[in-house]
């Protein structure tokens, strides 16, 4: 047994000295720890830098095409004026149009609600023997309760609407800017950036640069999903007739955000609405229901595949663990950058044999 101990105790020391004392390893674990401590206690004071990178992700793909044309600074420019072009519309245009039918919608939430209640308390006199009346009451009163608790939740956010407004201003003059300046001066900042990095750090950079490319993919794929899913979903909610389409798609775009959850969440206001405005038994409230399975199975097997079989190379299991871990995070951009965090975890735990590899060759 103290043989077999020591030799166990030996290997991991072996090991350990194979991978910790390699600068290229070090800096790569100094340059994680420093960034993941940056960004847990910086993230509310940087957000819109935050923001204004990722949005320059978006955007660099096209100005690199436009480079193959132009120089880099007139290319920044053109698809800067029509990033604002179509963030304008967005601001002026969109908006105001989902404002109102949010608004709408909200009022009417209510009788969406009793109507809904009104179908599901007959369900136990057509399936007494799976569903008890008494029950169902409970779990009906229990929904209000949580109802009445979001919409106390909701008062108390727009009594700090002033707040909230005052960000959202400044939000809106500091990240164009800051979107600007990351395209015109990026090798500029990354230059500069790349100063306080340790000397000695080729495997980091090997790390960051599959990071790099699966994130602006990703990113600009989500961007493209969006739209595609949004599009589609206006023009089938409002060639059927349905109530709120513009609210809907764009609920029906975003959803893509939250992988698998986002689906499941935007069912209710879609189908919700489709009940009020018809009911069960008309026939367009069944067409509704095909419509939207069709585009969800469109979204999953055509878009998804198409757009990121190169950036997302991850198990369903631990797409949804990222989501979970980073969304308690950070939130909102947690979920956002949860599988792009994930393949970093991917990239620096699969880089991390192939040192070891490394080593062993140099040995020989």
């Amino acid at each position: 047994m103290k043989r077999k101990d020591f030799s166990n105790l030996q290997f991991l020391k072996d090991s350990l000295q194979r991978i910790l004392p390699n600068s290229q390893a070090v800096a790569l674990a100094i340059i994680l720890i420093v960034g993941f401590l940056l960004i847990t206690s910086l993230a509310d004071v940087l957000m819109p830098v935050f923001i204004a990178i990722v949005l320059a992700y978006l955007l660099e793909g096209m100005v690199k095409k436009l480079e193959h044309k132009l120089s880099r600074l007139p290319a920044v420019f053109i698809v800067f004026s029509g990033f604002m072009g179509g963030f304008s519309y967005l601001l002026f245009g969109l908006m105001p149009m989902l404002y109102k039918q949010l608004k709408q919608l909200l009022q009417h939430t209510p009788d969406i609600i009793k109507s809904s209640q009104a179908e599901i308390l007959k369900l136990p006199e057509a399936y007494p023997q799976f569903i008890s009346a008494d029950k169902l009451r409970d779990l009906m009163f229990a929904i209000q309760q949580e109802a009445l608790n979001y919409g106390q939740d909701l008062l108390s956010f727009s009594a700090s609407s002033v707040v909230g407004i005052i960000s959202a201003l400044v939000y809106l003059i500091l990240v164009p800017v800051l979107i600007f300046f990351c395209l015109k001066d990026k090798a500029v900042l990354l230059n500069w950036f790349a100063k306080f990095l340790p000397r000695d750090r080729l495997l980091s950079i090997n790390v960051w640069a599959e990071v790099d490319m699966q994130l602006g993919n990703y990113i600009r794929g989500k961007f493209v999903e969006v739209v595609i899913l949004g599009l589609a979903s206006y023009m089938t909610f409002a060639a059927l007739g349905l109530n709120y389409a513009v609210l809907l798609s764009v609920f029906m775009g975003l959803q893509v955000i939250i992988p698998y959850v986002g689906a499941t969440l935007v069912t209710f206001p879609v189908l919700g609405v489709a009940f009020f405005q018809w009911g069960f038994s008309g026939d367009e409230f069944m067409y509704i229901v095909i419509a939207y399975s069709i585009i969800q199975a469109i979204d999953g097997v055509v878009l998804v595949p198409l757009l990121f079989s190169e950036a997302v190379n991850l198990h369903p299991v631990a797409i949804i663990v990222a989501i979970l871990f980073f969304g308690g995070l950070w939130g909102f951009w947690g979920v956002f950058f949860a599988i792009p965090l994930a393949t970093l975890v991917k990239a620096v735990v699969s880089a991390w044999p192939r040192l070891d590899d490394k080593m062993h060759t140099f040995d020989m």
